[in-house]
């Protein structure tokens, strides 16, 4: 799977996807969603779809595809190569929600939480198949939040389209079965293979799963955590395991109000402000002789960002 439109810039969201099959535009299709990597506090959650003409579903369930978390690194990587090779009435698409934009948007001030995402990721899928061409007459889905209305709101969405909202629904129908293995290889592969870029130097690659119970995955975030800055956008912030390490582990941030200056804010608590560790270059009253360096965490494309605010 290439993921190199994803990898040159993992700080946004991407959207990949297969080539349109012939068949799938002139034929009722089923179309599969399902995610991976809800849980982890490390890298992206990934959205697949996978659909074929309805007439083909014995096709499909023939190329034995099952439930990813039921299989192997190795045997999901067989699946989806026997998936894209089927391409004559198999398509797929994805949409990689990348960590940074996970934790800006569950940490902004108008709430967006996990689920809201999801949905939207789910409903721009759909989408996009319609658009592309794909006659859609069934569309299977495994449940976020209630199963009911998650159904109701997505057959508002799509009218003329029956859907079935189940849980467990990758074990259920092939279908599903389908985009979760899609779904799962690429966000194995990203994380594997991820792109770190800050100035991180010779990372530690041997994160584990991502997901919050996982040892490895805790020992690297205790070594990786910078007492001012947090971590490197691989790391979910919005995580409450990223959030009690900040609070217990990092320096307290104090912000600034509607009421006062940040860099009064600072003076009066005899600190330093925030800003100036964005500043390559400036001075503070104690560091007269001394020159901050911008941080290592400070990207281009961060700093840009930052100017902005």
């Amino acid at each position: 799977m290439d993921l190199g439109e994803f990898e040159a810039d993992n700080s946004v969201s991407c959207r990949l996807a297969s080539a349109i099959p012939d068949a799938c535009k002139t034929e009722d299709c089923c179309l599969g969603i399902d995610e991976a990597g809800r849980g982890p506090v490390l890298g992206p959650m990934v959205y697949g779809i996978c659909f074929c003409p309805v007439a083909k579903k014995e096709a499909l369930k023939n190329l034995k595809v099952a439930d990813s978390k039921t299989l192997t690194e190795a045997q999901r990587e067989d699946l989806f190569s026997k998936l894209d090779e089927a391409k004559s009435f198999v398509g797929w698409a994805l949409q990689i929600l990348s960590p940074n934009t996970i934790s800006t948007s569950m940490l902004q001030r108008s709430k967006y939480n996990l689920n809201a995402l999801s949905h939207d990721a789910a409903i721009g899928l759909v989408q996009f198949a319609l658009d592309s061409g794909v006659q859609l007459k069934e569309v299977f889905v495994d449940t976020v939040g209630p199963a009911e209305k998650y159904q109701e709101k997505l057959s508002q969405r799509f009218p003329g389209v029956e859907v079935t909202v189940r849980p467990k629904a990758d074990s259920l129908f092939p279908i599903v079965s389908a985009a979760s293995i899609c779904a799962k290889v690429a966000r194995d592969h990203s994380v594997k293979d991820w792109n770190f870029p800050e100035d991180l130097g010779q990372v530690d690659a041997d994160y584990g799963s991502g997901y919050p119970s996982d040892p490895k995955t805790k020992a690297w975030l205790l070594k990786e955590l910078d007492p001012v800055f947090g971590y490197p956008q691989f790391v979910r912030f919005s995580w409450s395991t990223t959030q009690t390490l900040l609070d217990s582990k990092a320096v307290t941030v104090h912000w600034d109000d509607d009421e006062e200056d940040g860099e009064k804010a600072a003076a009066r608590q005899n600190n330093t402000s925030m800003l100036s560790y964005f500043k390559a270059g400036s001075k503070t009253s104690a560091q007269q002789s001394n020159t901050h360096q911008t941080h290592r965490f400070f990207t281009e494309r961060r700093l840009q960002s930052l100017a902005t605010l």
